[in-house]
C-alpha cells in the first residue's frame, strides 16, 4: 500500500494519563497497526519515576520526550505517523514537524481541550496539557528543548465536548477555535487523533468515554478530506485503552481505517 508516511514512531507512554490502565496495551496495538503503513521505530518504555514541575510522572514524560527528539533527529522523516500512548506524545511529534514546516496547521481531534498548564490542571497529568505545551507553555525543562510554538490561528479543534475551567481560560485568552465546515486545508497539516473523540457507543475501548461523540464515519471523512485537500505530513493516534487482546484487535480495525483514510486508500 502506498502511504504518505516515511516513518512510524512507536511512543509507549502511559505516564501522562490519569487513567493509565490499558494505555500501554493500546499503544502497542496502534504501533503494530502503524507498522503496516510505514517503517516502525519504537521508543523504549521509560522506567523513570517521580513527579516534578507540577506534573505527575514528570521524569518519565521528559525521558520519553527526549528519546523521541533523539530518534526523530536521527531518522529525519518528512512525513510522520505516531502511535501513542497518551495525548502528550504529540508534543514531540508536532514540535518536530513544525521545525520542518513553519506554516504547519494542527487539527486536534479530541473529546477534550487538553489546554491546562501545571498551574491550572486539576489532575497534574500531562495528557491534559499538550495544547498549551505546543503553544509555548510547557514546563521549563521541556520548553527550553522545544522550537517555535504553534500559533493559535493555525490550530483548530474538532470533536471537543469536555472542558474544565483551566482549558476554557486558556482557550479564551488565546483565541482557540473549533474547526469550521469551510476551513481551508492549505499547506502542511498534522492531525492529532485522540480516539476518545469518537462516540463510545461505536468505539468503547477508551479510558474516557464521553457521550455524544463523533461517528467513525464522520471522523474518517474528515481525515480523507484533509488528505485530499492538503499536504498531510503528520498523524498521531492516541488514548486507545483496550481491556484485553480481543478489544485490542477490534479497536485496531478503526486505527487501521484512520491510517488508510490518511493514505487516501479505501478500507477493505
Amino acid at each position: 500500500m502506498t502511504t504518505p508516511f516515511d516513518m512510524a514512531l512507536g511512543y509507549p507512554q502511559w505516564q501522562g494519563s490519569s487513567r493509565s490502565t490499558n494505555i500501554l496495551r493500546g499503544a502497542k496495538a496502534v504501533a503494530e497497526v502503524c507498522s503496516r503503513f510505514a517503517p516502525l521505530v519504537s521508543l523504549h518504555e521509560s522506567d523513570a519515576t517521580g513527579d516534578d514541575h507540577g506534573v505527575h510522572h514528570w521524569h518519565a514524560v521528559l525521558d520519553l520526550f527526549c528519546q523521541a527528539q533523539r530518534t526523530l533527529a536521527a531518522h529525519r522523516p518528512r512525513r510522520l505517523l505516531t502511535a501513542g500512548g497518551d495525548c502528550a506524545v504529540d508534543v514531540a511529534a508536532i514540535d518536530y514537524l513544525r521545525s520542518l514546516y513553519p506554516d504547519l496547521q494542527v487539527i486536534w481531534v479530541d473529546a477534550h481541550m487538553d489546554a491546562n498548564t501545571p498551574d491550572t490542571s486539576p489532575s497534574g497529568c500531562f495528557h491534559g496539557m499538550p495544547v498549551t505545551a505546543i503553544m509555548g507553555f510547557a514546563p521549563e525543562p521541556m520548553r527550553r528543548l522545544l522550537g517555535a510554538p504553534i500559533a493559535p490561528e493555525r490550530f483548530r479543534y474538532y470533536g471537543v465536548r469536555v472542558a474544565d475551567s483551566g482549558d476554557e481560560a486558556f482557550g479564551t485568552a488565546h483565541g482557540l477555535r473549533m474547526l469550521e465546515a469551510d476551513h481551508a486545508f492549505d499547506g502542511p497539516v498534522h492531525i492529532h487523533f485522540d480516539l476518545d473523540a469518537l462516540d463510545p457507543v461505536e468505539f468503547p475501548y477508551l479510558a474516557y468515554r464521553e457521550p455524544d461523540g463523533v461517528s467513525v464515519a464522520a471522523a474518517l471523512a474528515l481525515v480523507r478530506r484533509i488528505a485530499a485537500e492538503a499536504d498531510l505530513v503528520g498523524l498521531t493516534i492516541t488514548e486507545f485503552a483496550p481491556a484485553n487482546e480481543e478489544e485490542a484487535q477490534r479497536g485496531s480495525l478503526v486505527a487501521s481505517q484512520i491510517c488508510e483514510a490518511a493514505s487516501g486508500s479505501e478500507s477493505g
